[in-house]
């Protein structure tokens, strides 16, 4: 069995790995910071017409019908950069879920993801499991729960109370606004699967910008400890700094598989997705986390500091962990699955069929 991503993916991956860093550095994160809305029209058009926001448009909406296993590892270059922008959630969330409307909701579907795939519109997802709203303030449409229920809400119909972060670059919102007949697009029958998937499609894009995260920090520790000198010698050399950086980088590479097999559950809608999709997050938190907090030791504390880049990743990563379900969720979906009774747990389960 083949388990390397194809040629065209890891082609696609290195063109997006360019641009990411070359437009989004830490000097413009800065930048965007200083800014009224934290975001960039022209990055955005830039990332539309790299063809990111089309990705899992349908190609009857003009967009590429590509899946979430192609765009998993640009996914985790979004968050080797902390691109500020909505992308991944759009890509992984708000176009999947428009796109799972039903057939009296055509015209609408049509509209909004044409839109979407030519980067003309933002749409912003409210989840349940999400108290804030992140990029609301940008967004052209904002799908809100009310229950199980499903609404299409325009900006001029809510009110925004803006949520400080401690992420400068996250954007997070409460949202007041009333339900009616008018925004439902989705009963609370159907509603409840469609944000179940929502969920899980949300998790999966934590858990690739966590990887990214994780990757980035200690890239920039090594960095850091090959410069600083101590004792005339870069302290990048002593064993317990290596520490530091080995045991990140140990959990980054036991934490790549879980997320693509995540990124397959979901692209495939595998029996498996929800625990497959809580694996993983929790892992590439864990990383992500561990990063941050060697990052800072190995620093000598300086990472947290406003001066320094790490503190940029830190933050972001702290700020994500408990979006789209807290560890502590995603680990009771996994106990229900382990101690269930019929479960096939160790290594002679790992190729058994669905």
């Amino acid at each position: 069995m083949n388990f390397t991503f194809t040629e065209d993916q890891l082609m696609f991956h290195d063109s997006v790995k360019s641009f990411l860093t070359n437009e989004v550095t830490a000097e413009t994160l800065r930048e965007s910071w200083e800014s009224e809305s934290g975001r960039s029209s022209e990055l955005w058009f830039q990332l539309a017409e790299l063809g990111l926001t089309a990705m899992t448009v349908p190609e009857a909406y003009g967009g590429l019908g590509m899946n979430e296993l192609d765009f998993i590892l640009l996914a985790e270059e979004c968050g080797y950069t902390a691109l500020p922008e909505a992308l991944v959630e759009t890509v992984l969330v708000s176009t999947p879920l428009l796109n799972s409307l039903g057939d009296d909701q055509a015209e609408f579907k049509e509209l909004w993801l044409s839109r979407i795939a030519t980067g003309e519109v933002r749409v912003a997802v409210a989840h349940p499991q999400n108290l804030l709203v992140a990029d609301a303030h940008v967004a052209d449409l904002l799908i809100l729960a009310n229950g199980d229920e499903v609404h299409a809400v325009k900006p001029e119909q809510v009110a925004l109370t803006k949520n400080e972060s401690v992420d400068p670059s996250r954007q997070l919102f409460s949202v007041e606004w009333t339900p009616s007949s008018e925004t439902l697009i989705v009963n609370e029958f159907v509603g409840k699967a469609l944000w179940q998937d929502a969920l899980d499609r949300g998790a999966l894009a934590v858990s690739a910008q966590q990887l990214g995260l994780a990757r980035k920090m200690v890239d920039l520790s090594v960095e850091y400890t090959a410069d600083r000198k101590q004792f005339g010698k870069p302290i990048g050399s002593f064993q317990a700094v290596k520490h530091l950086m080995a045991n990140v980088a140990v959990q980054i590479e036991f934490a790549k598989s879980p997320l693509y097999k995540a990124a397959y559950s979901v692209a495939n809608s595998l029996s498996s997705r929800t625990r497959d999709v809580s694996h993983a997050k929790l892992v590439t938190t864990d990383a992500a986390l561990l990063a941050a907090k060697n990052g800072i030791q190995a620093h000598g504390a300086m990472g947290y500091t406003w001066e320094v880049d790490l503190q940029i990743f830190m933050k972001s990563a702290w700020a994500m962990a408990s979006s789209y379900g807290s560890q502590g969720f995603h680990k009771q979906r996994i106990k229900q699955f382990v101690l269930a009774g019929d479960v096939f747990l160790g290594a002679g389960s790992t190729f058994v069929q669905e």
